[in-house]
């Protein structure tokens, strides 16, 4: 009988994938990355467990939203203070960091635990088409290869 094989961190192995975001949707964009981030896409996936890749998206600054979204998703934060909350249009907030958008979104999708923290920092997020992880080769995937993964 054969033993089921579990995880460990010697056996992981971390790709490095790169995404373009132009003329991508935000909601179905983000969950991909967010599956790439989880390692769903491996048979080697573990709940609870880090067995995802590391994912480069550029473009940020070309990402697109379904029809009236831009001005009516509104994202709210606090100060802490009295009469200190914020609120931001999605259309104010991609001109101010189109990058933030993308991380916040993924940030959602993922699960609300201590897994995040580490799964988030390894998305990297640029607006435009120049990135410094070229020395890691990320393996581009193009939108048919993304949605297929």
């Amino acid at each position: 009988m054969q033993k089921t094989p579990y995880f460990t961190k010697a056996r992981v192995t971390r790709e490095w994938y790169l995404l373009d975001a132009e003329g991508q949707i935000l909601g179905r964009f983000c969950s991909q990355i967010a599956k790439l981030l989880l390692g769903k896409h491996k048979p080697t996936y573990t709940p609870g467990q880090d067995t995802g890749a590391f994912v480069v998206v550029i473009n940020a600054d070309k990402i697109t939203v379904k029809s009236g979204k831009e001005n009516k998703k509104i994202y709210y934060r606090h100060s802490g203070y009295p009469g200190g909350l914020k609120a931001q249009t999605l259309k104010e907030k991609l001109l101010k960091s189109p990058s933030k958008v993308i991380v916040d979104s993924v940030k959602g999708m993922l699960p609300n635990n201590k897994l995040r923290d580490r799964l988030i920092t390894k998305l990297k997020v640029y607006a435009g088409s120049h990135h410094p992880h070229s020395a890691q080769m990320p393996k581009p995937l193009s939108s048919e290869e993304l949605f297929k993964v």
